[in-house]
């Protein structure tokens, strides 16, 4: 059972870097390596996926609520016409990650965890995020969302699955570079990543059910609300520094990041 102080710090190491293009699964591999922390559990995973999925459902709420409304009441143009069409978008880029998950997920787990794999993926995909930065159109200049963009957003979205490429950074590379804006590259991200986490989420609490641990529930509590909290607060200030600030402290970021896993995999 994972201690609570263990809980709070890897809660809010996901919060904090779930929708920030710097990888969670970088970060969450570091205290188990540097302090020798056992594996946090699939409660625990469970948990945190539940916070992040409120944190960016809350955020989202009103635009959640608008497409729920177009489809259950669709009319035939205008306003109702531009969510249906963002939901099945959405639906396109996600089905890439879902098809890949299940055909490649067991392998990946398997084989791709490791030190050296994060660190590479890290520092790789950090530079094509700041490729795609400097490609960036002006605000106001950006293409249009379309078929074509979502499914190659889906697709890029799909190679998250291997730890370390960061589904946020991953996802806002691919939009940049199709020639979405920075605050239109990070919406269609942050609403992706809606059905991925829930999608997931899912998945680790049917595998919880067929062997179900002793739970601590306050401890579970704290790690859903801690993540959910720092979530949020990071979407809100991404988004909101996005235009001035743009991607390039993550990419910097990244590369030190990489660079100190690999200090720790050859020491």
């Amino acid at each position: 059972m994972i201690e609570p102080v263990h809980a709070l710090v890897l809660a809010l190491l996901q919060g904090l870097t779930e929708f920030l293009p710097i990888s969670s699964s970088a970060h969450l591999v570091i205290p188990s390596l540097v302090f020798g922390w056992p594996d946090q559990g699939l409660a625990f995973d469970v948990a945190v996926h539940v916070g992040t999925l409120a944190a960016v459902m809350l955020y989202y709420r009103r635009d959640l609520w608008r497409m729920l409304l177009a489809c259950l009441r669709p009319g035939t143009g205008g306003e109702s016409a531009q969510q249906r069409q963002l939901v099945g978008l959405l639906a396109v880029g996600t089905t890439p990650a879902v098809v890949f998950g299940f055909a490649g997920g067991d392998f990946i787990e398997a084989q791709l965890r490791s030190l050296p794999v994060i660190a590479s993926t890290t520092l790789i995909f950090g530079l094509l995020l700041g490729v795609a930065d400097r490609r960036a159109p002006a605000p106001g200049e950006g293409v249009r969302l379309g078929l074509s963009i979502a499914l190659w957003i889906g697709l890029a979205q799909a190679t998250a699955l291997i730890p370390g490429v960061s589904r946020s950074g991953v996802t806002i590379t691919a939009a940049l570079m199709l020639g979405l804006s920075r605050y239109d590259a990070a919406r269609f991200s942050f609403l992706l990543s809606i059905p991925v986490i829930a999608g997931a989420g899912l998945l680790k609490s049917l595998d919880l059910a067929d062997s179900p641990p002793a739970v601590d529930w306050s401890t579970l509590v704290l790690a859903a609300l801690a993540a959910a909290v720092t979530a949020y607060a990071c979407i809100s200030l991404f988004l909101k520094l996005l235009e001035r600030v743009g991607m390039m402290p993550f990419v910097y970021y990244r590369i030190v990041l990489a660079l100190v896993l690999y200090a720790i995999w050859l020491i």
